[in-house]
């Protein structure tokens, strides 16, 4: 069966980043860095894929997460050439986003998740080549971004281009999903994971409360703090992980949502900050304080239901995308109890093949069924393996 706590992780990181672009509290940041959360879940799918089918999972993982963009670009991109966007051959950026696509005053505001789908064009890109390092030299290689990111911020590499400083930031994330795939996270003693956990937290919060940004103690504004913090934090909550959550649909209303949100996580995301963007001067003009607590609760409400319509509009595009049957309003049931009980978690891997996984490592670049020796993958595993979407 599906790890219900992991959907309920990423449905939680969704909401969180709504609701923190509407309110801008730093707080949300440091008590549940989502965006790292979402990399860390991102990074251990990505290895279970990669067990799966080899280098093929890339272009996979592309096809689920692609056509979602192009929908979104196809509305605003004609309207921001139509507000003076100049037309150049960065356009094309838009299809393949691996630097950030050009956009207008108002649409570099609106359309500013796009960085999201940046990074993690990179790091799917990275992500056969790192696999096989990781799995020889783990702790080196998990270690190497946050060098990186050091090396960066103190100053010897000063001019880094940015996609290089987000790995920095943020590819130490993703590797932890590596760890937390190949169980090497659930193996860690409480000896080793406790001390581990408090030197971070410690050193992650010291950075961040004496460095403070133009915006106090926002974690986006603070790079090593962030990483630190959340390396701390997906310790924790990813490391020490549950098998499941069933609870989490014992909660019928809870478990609707986590499905919904999960399912439609991309679409809410690309769309989200247009919509936060848009209902900002309305307010102003009706004269309502921004920061009174009322009329923020309103403006998460009607950016959740705009958010809300639009996902019924284009939410489908994602079911399209997965290769599953399009549906309004996903997370009806429609296979028999067998069928969903064969259903299991791709990642973390199945108890019993971790010897395995360096062999595995070592074919990441064939698909898993071409040879034997091969780490087995449970049927129906592959549409869990690719639903994820990250926020910031």
């Amino acid at each position: 069966m599906r790890n219900r706590y992991l959907d309920l992780l990423r449905f939680l990181a969704i909401v969180r980043v709504v609701v923190y672009h509407v309110v801008g509290s730093a707080a949300l940041t440091l008590i549940f860095p989502a965006m790292s959360v979402m990399f860390a879940l991102a990074g251990s799918l990505m290895a279970a894929s990669l067990d799966r089918t080899g280098v093929p999972a890339v272009a996979r993982r592309l096809r689920r997460l692609l056509p979602s963009l192009w929908v979104l670009a196809a509305i605003f991109v004609p309207a921001m050439l139509l507000t003076g966007l100049p037309f150049t051959p960065k356009a094309l950026l838009w299809l393949f986003p691996v630097s950030d696509p050009p956009a207008n005053h108002w649409g570099a505001l609106a359309l500013s998740p796009i960085w999201y789908l940046r990074d993690y064009l990179w790091f799917v890109l990275a992500s056969p080549l790192v696999l096989w390092l990781f799995r020889r030299a783990p702790l080196p290689t998990v270690l190497a971004p946050y060098v990186l990111l050091l090396v960066i911020e103190f100053g010897i590499y000063p001019d880094a281009p940015v996609v290089l400083r987000e790995f920095g930031l943020y590819f130490g994330a993703w590797l932890l999903g590596f760890a937390h795939h190949d169980g090497m996270l659930r193996r860690l003693s409480n000896r080793v994971l406790v001390p581990a956990v408090l030197a971070l937290g410690a050193a992650g919060l010291t950075w961040i409360f004496t460095h403070p940004g133009p915006r106090g103690y926002d974690l986006n504004d603070n790079h090593l703090g962030n990483a630190v913090w959340s390396a701390a934090f997906i310790l924790v909550a990813i490391g020490r992980a549950p098998a499941e959550a069933p609870w989490v649909d014992r909660i019928p209303a809870l478990g609707r949502a986590v499905t919904v949100l999960n399912r439609r996580a991309l679409t809410v995301y690309l769309w989200h900050m247009s919509f936060v963007v848009a209902l900002t001067p309305l307010f102003g003009l009706v004269g309502w304080a921004p920061r009174d607590s009322f009329n923020l609760v309103i403006r998460v409400a009607l950016v959740f239901a705009l958010v809300g319509v639009v996902t019924l509009l284009f939410g489908w595009v994602e079911d399209v995308a997965a290769r599953r049957t399009p549906e309004a309003i996903p997370g009806r049931s429609r296979r028999a109890p067998a069928q969903r009980a064969a259903t299991a978690p791709v990642s973390p891997a199945p108890v019993g093949v971790e010897a395995e996984l360096v062999a595995a490592g070592a074919r990441a670049g064939r698909p898993a069924g071409s040879g034997p020796g091969r780490v087995p993958t449970p049927r129906g595993a592959a549409e869990w393996a690719d639903t994820e979407v990250e926020t910031r």
